[in-house]
């Protein structure tokens, strides 16, 4: 079954001859990036190789939170909650974002303690975030039958947003703004004069620019390796269903373990595993493996390992081209992974025992979504300091979506060399190179 099918966005006809900045990737953290550069008055082109958001962007759960963040994002999502609650406004589009809260039950007194211990990283942004004890963890959800659990974290602030439609109003906004959208469009190579970036050449021909960002998500890695540059990268798969229309559900989302629910614009439910995911075995998970463990373990309980035509098809695939070369973003324009059925399989008898006004609810679809995955589970949002002009905006590691109008706008800082929002030191490329320590933090 295909994924989920994004607000159509045409692209334009013409190819520029020359922009400020070229953006590699039509998600939402590249179409943010374009909106704020387009905004400050300066020329970008967003050349995506098949179309807005048609990716991860599109497929994730659409949840838009602080909580459980670790530490050193709470400051850029702190950025990104104050820039959500204004994008349609600032758009001229829905995005169908809300402000409907987002509850963490905890499974035991250990997590229940380490998630109030999390908290003071809000202290600053007046954010308000409570524990729930269990009495109040189901006066909250009168209709849970059996959520378990012995209290929550619950976040009133925390929302959600309708992913099929936020990157494509972000990058009709950038256009309105004057941004050239380029879909069909993939970037073979950047060119470099005199050691900086001087254009891009796309399968329709070179766009002269002074400055490029890769947002291209799973693809970055693979990107800029051709260009000699190593991002530390692992896709992992997520599973996500979306249910039939529903009365009787929670209208603010929940997780635990087992499943984690948010009410969609539509009035359904869109559902995944809670603490679990899948690495398919690739080239680049037995090559990256073993530096993501401890990221991967933090996050998910249940880690499942999976190997079959992806490994052959991506051992097989180009890693290095010319300009004058189809590319393998030419071979493959949207990656579509196929649904777990090990981890779909079990949701909806996990959410009706929850909520039995959803034990019957039909689902309207199934599909999966890959992620890229730093070893510490951060975002590299920076400059590339061999390569002036070249920028990195990938790496988000499953937390893209929420945080992505705050992180556009923090790459657009950083190209624009002016005062970024927030410290961007801990999203620095350079840190898998000098010496730092590379590891999740335990708040994640």
């Amino acid at each position: 079954m295909p994924g989920p099918t994004p607000v159509p966005v045409h692209g334009d006809q013409e190819l520029p001859a020359r922009v400020d900045v070229v953006i590699v990737g039509g998600g939402i953290i590249g179409c943010s990036t374009a909106l704020e550069l387009a905004e400050a008055g300066h020329s970008v082109a967003i050349c995506e190789k098949g179309g807005i958001g048609h990716e991860q962007s599109s497929r994730n759960w659409g949840w838009v939170r602080i909580s459980r963040r670790d530490p050193r994002e709470v400051p850029l999502m702190a950025e990104a909650i104050r820039l959500w609650r204004n994008l349609d406004a600032r758009t001229g589009r829905s995005t169908g974002y809300r402000s409907a809260g987002i509850m963490f039950v905890c499974e035991d007194e250990e997590r229940f303690e380490k998630y109030r211990r999390w908290q003071r990283h809000l202290e600053p942004f007046q954010i308000t975030s409570r524990m729930l004890g269990t009495r109040e963890l189901h006066e909250m959800t009168p209709d849970a039958d059996r959520i378990g659990g012995v209290g929550a974290l619950y976040t009133p602030e925390d929302g959600r947003a309708e992913p099929q439609k936020a990157a494509p109003a972000i990058a009709e906004a950038a256009r309105d703004k004057g941004a050239a959208i380029l879909t069909g469009c993939a970037v073979r190579v950047v060119e470099t004069e005199a050691g900086r970036v001087s254009g891009v050449v796309t399968e329709r021909g070179r766009i002269a620019c002074d400055a490029v960002v890769v947002a291209g998500g799973a693809w970055s890695n693979l990107f800029l390796g051709n260009m000699g540059v190593d991002l530390p990268s692992l896709g992992v798969v997520s599973h996500v269903i979306r249910t039939e229309p529903a009365e009787g559900g929670p209208d603010h989302a929940i997780w635990t373990d087992d499943f984690a629910i948010r009410k969609r614009e539509d009035g359904g439910y869109t559902v995944s595993r809670g603490a679990g995911t899948t690495v398919d075995i690739v080239p680049n998970s037995i090559r990256y493996g073993l530096k993501y463990l401890a990221a991967l373990r933090m996050q998910h309980r249940e880690l499942h390992f999976r190997i079959g035509k992806r490994f052959l098809h991506e051992a097989m695939r180009a890693r290095s081209w010319r300009a004058d070369e189809e590319t393998p973003f030419e071979r493959d324009r949207v990656f579509d992974p196929a649904p777990s059925p090990r981890m779909v399989g079990r949701l909806m008898d996990h959410v009706g025992n929850a909520f039995p006004a959803l034990r019957n609810v039909p689902v309207a679809q199934r599909w999966a979504g890959c992620i890229d995955v730093t070893p510490d589970a951060i975002p590299v949002i920076s400059a590339v300091e061999s390569t002036p002009g070249l920028h990195i905006a990938s790496g988000f590691s499953g937390h893209g979506f929420g945080i992505g109008p705050a992180a556009g706008g923090l790459m657009a800082d950083i190209v624009l060399n002016r005062t970024p929002r927030v410290d961007a030191r801990e999203f620095r490329f350079s840190r898998f190179t000098d010496g730092s320590r590379i590891a999740p933090d335990e708040g994640f």
